[in-house]
């Protein structure tokens, strides 16, 4: 059984299962995480491990690699699994009650490639310390903790 992380799915509400990646990418005792910029669907930037879905047809290790690039505009090598943790939630961005599968992984920061592809997010180095008290959910934050302990 995968472990669940926020609150129970609503009785009588239909999520769509969602799969995903995202990864710890620790570098010379920092942290790059993904700052997501206010937008419509948010009151204040969330600092998030980089990550998302996984595409239909996709692998998890390329969905994570396209994924990291796309949000920090960094490649990344050696990706290991650490675990996985699910949660449900509404996606305002895609109008969508989501059971998110939500796969972690840690790799090495390899080189930047560029700024991130998606235009409302901004890469950053953070001290894990300071990760794990800013991290926008508690899934992320167990391994997180887990990782660094």
């Amino acid at each position: 059984m995968i472990r669940r992380f926020g609150p129970p799915p609503e009785a009588g509400r239909i999520y769509k299962r969602r799969p995903g990646v995202y990864a710890l990418l620790p570098r010379g005792g920092q942290l790059l995480v993904t700052c997501q910029l206010m937008s419509q669907y948010m009151d204040e930037p969330e600092i998030q491990l980089p990550g998302g879905g996984i595409d239909p047809g996709e692998s998890p290790i390329p969905a994570l690699h396209r994924e990291v690039y796309e949000e920090t505009g960094w490649s990344i090598g050696a990706p290991r699994r650490l675990g996985a943790f699910r949660r449900f939630t509404f996606m305002p961005e895609y109008d969508l009650w989501a059971e998110k599968l939500c796969h972690i992984y840690v790799a090495r920061p390899q080189r930047r490639l560029g700024p991130p592809l998606e235009a409302d997010h901004a890469a950053v180095w953070m001290q894990p310390e300071a990760v794990i008290d800013s991290l926008y959910n508690d899934g992320d934050r167990h391994f997180a903790l887990q990782y660094f302990a």
